[in-house]
């Protein structure tokens, strides 16, 4: 850890916390992610085996880089490259007001990750704001594979919520106002219940919402 100058605090994980760190020698800015190792554990937790091994598979600009992973008799810390932001965060610093173009920068971008991902058979399990981060290039990076699971061990089609969720029909148009019809058609095949009816990540790449996108 001499190798590496912690800067800030900038995050608390499922089993960890997240700090802004420089590397002594290159000086390149990084993300520390110390993970807890309790007296009564039995090593280490199966969700940062579960990152580390998978992590070291995926290799793609749309999916945060590990570095490098230190161990020692007390602490794990796996080194990430730094992102300035998750998604929540930059949701919030615009207070609602998206440029549409930017949005659909980052959806392609997500999808291009993810279908990276599926490509792999790998499903990451927990999409969200949180674990969606952006660096100051406006690159978008899928994070935190600690719930992730490969195709080949058996998985349900559906997971437990905490509260009960009770179904509703909505129109979208209400939901995302803003959004043009295109957008709403992709976003209504996302949303489809049925997997055998949802798009997949690679088919949405070639949904006509993105037929004036040039990725950068």
């Amino acid at each position: 850890m001499q190798k590496y100058e912690k800067l800030e605090k900038i995050g608390e994980g499922t089993y960890g916390t997240v700090f802004k760190a420089k590397n002594r020698e290159t000086h390149e800015i990084v993300a520390l992610k110390r993970v807890r190792l309790d007296d009564d554990d039995e090593g280490v937790p199966s969700s940062a085996l579960r990152e580390i091994c998978l992590l070291k598979e995926l290799k793609h600009k749309n999916i945060v880089r590990l570095h490098d992973v230190l161990h020692s008799d007390k602490k794990l810390t796996l080194v990430f490259e730094f992102c300035d932001q998750d998604l929540k965060k930059y949701f919030d610093s615009c207070n609602g007001d998206l440029d549409p173009e930017i949005v659909k920068s980052f959806m392609y971008q997500l999808l291009k990750g993810l279908a990276f991902c599926h490509s792999r058979n790998v499903l990451h399990r927990d999409l969200k704001p949180q674990n969606l981060l952006i660096n100051r290039n406006g690159e978008l990076k899928l994070a935190d594979f600690g719930l992730a699971r490969a195709f080949g061990i058996p998985v349900r089609c559906y997971s437990a919520e905490p509260y009960p969720m009770y179904p509703a029909t909505t129109s979208l148009v209400n939901v995302v106002p803003k959004l043009s019809s295109t957008g709403r058609d992709l976003l209504q095949n996302l949303l489809k219940c049925n997997p055998v009816q949802r798009i997949s990540a690679e088919e949405a790449l070639q949904h006509p919402y993105f037929a004036d996108f040039c990725p950068p």
